[in-house]
């Protein structure tokens, strides 16, 4: 449609020469733009907008929050079944994350160097065992419009994915259903980004190595993709590749790394029902997740009071009905704290800066109400600064991390279950 101001311009243009009855045009034009301007507004105070905000049914009832475990992980690493990798043998990343604690691994790697046989390598490996560390069925699925992370409790036919990654996506979001799995985009900026549908994804890679001032591009897409009613999950992931050699003659250009970004930069805590594979993903998948620096900093736990009697009723991850009444909102640090530190505790509603607040002691803990909107979705998550948290294994890792301590998924009011 022709703007009005261009449609007056062009019929003045054309007047300059019969200037005698510009005056009477001019009356004409202003005419003719009153007619398109009150055609304009009738026709659009007609219309509908189907998709404009409703109120949302009943939701699912809120799983116990007693019922479960946290359990610690990191959902992003390279073993020497990836071509890129040194050094960073099964059985070598195993054992280091059964000294540091972790719970679940997922080894990650790359299904183009394999031609997508993962099945035959990475989870053939005589090394692929762990009597105490949950190992997930998992793969790098790395095409040319991005990556992302395949992940699984038991064996799937992974080959299948591989070969439809450079398909149109309602191909491969088909074949992903098909297969069960959990699909998580990696890195979703830069060179390897996300090029996929995110509809098709169940969880979002927010927090990638050790490096956090890296990884602004991939929360504003994660608040983007929140705020547009996608449930999302935010998880981290080290991608780590590099291990530390046997000896100096196998040490490479990148065995440094081994000492800044491995196993745990980040690591990934998910509230699981049982210690079992299962349980890890279907908490991934849930949201009831949070990410810190390494496996020695503070966890951060994001909770809701939606009557304010005093008992929390929800935790990050949940999804509630608002009522416009407020709900009381609580932030604690668990684990390893700094008693005589300050902890700044930012909390983003919605994709925006909500509040920043502080919290000192051995158990800090930060509290705050609001009242999410009856009609409509709202989200609330949190980022948490302080001081770094040492990690003896990996010491360069600190200075990469910054100030950066964890972050917490969301609570969610609103939000459309079946979207």
């Amino acid at each position: 449609m022709i703007s009005h101001e261009l449609l007056k311009n062009m019929i003045l243009k054309n007047t300059r020469k019969i200037a005698p009855f510009k005056g009477i045009i001019y009356t004409g034009l202003l005419a003719i733009m009153a007619c398109c301007t009150s055609s304009s507004v009738t026709a659009q105070s007609g219309h509908v907008n189907p998709w404009a905000p409703v109120e949302v049914g009943p939701l699912p009832p809120i799983a116990s929050l007693n019922d479960g475990m946290w359990l610690k992980g990191d959902l992003h690493v390279h073993s020497i079944h990836s071509k890129d990798a040194s050094n960073n043998s099964v059985a070598k990343i195993i054992s280091f994350s059964k000294s540091v604690g972790m719970d679940y691994l997922g080894i990650t790697d790359h299904d183009n160097h394999v031609n997508g046989d993962v099945a035959h390598n990475t989870w053939a490996d005589p090394e692929f065992k762990s009597d105490s560390v949950l190992l997930l069925y998992s793969a790098e699925w790395t095409t040319t419009r991005g990556h992302g992370n395949a992940f699984s409790a038991k064996p799937y036919d992974h080959q299948r994915l591989y070969d439809v990654r450079d398909q149109r996506d309602v191909v491969v979001g088909a074949v992903k259903k098909e297969l069960g799995i959990h699909l998580s985009a990696n890195h979703p900026s830069g060179k390897d980004h996300f090029g996929f549908s995110y509809d098709m994804v169940e969880s979002i890679e927010v927090w990638n190595s050790a490096i956090w001032s890296k990884n602004a591009n991939a929360i504003m897409i994660w608040d983007d993709m929140l705020s547009s009613g996608r449930k999302l999950t935010g998880r981290g992931g080290s991608d780590s590749h590099h291990g530390t050699p046997d000896s100096p003659d196998k040490a490479t250009k990148n065995s440094y790394q081994a000492k800044a970004n491995y196993v745990g930069t980040p690591t990934t805590w998910v509230f699981a029902k049982a210690r079992t594979s299962q349980a890890v993903i279907d908490a991934l998948t849930n949201g009831r997740v949070s990410v810190s620096a390494n496996p020695y900093a503070p966890r951060v736990e994001f909770y809701a009071d939606l009557d304010q009697d005093g008992k929390m009723d929800m935790m990050m991850g949940d999804n509630a009905k608002a009522t416009g009444k407020p709900v009381r909102f609580r932030v604690q640090l668990t684990g390893n704290t700094s008693p005589d530190s300050t902890y700044k505790v930012s909390v983003v509603k919605n994709g925006d800066p909500f509040g920043t607040f502080k919290a000192t002691g051995k158990t800090p803990v930060v509290e705050f109400t609001d009242a999410p909107a009856t009609l409509g979705r709202t989200y609330y998550r949190v980022v948490v600064e302080g001081p770094p948290t040492a990690y003896p294994q990996v010491p360069g890792s600190m200075a990469l991390s910054g100030n950066m301590v964890g972050l917490s998924n969301p609570i969610y009011f609103n939000f459309d279950p079946n979207f």
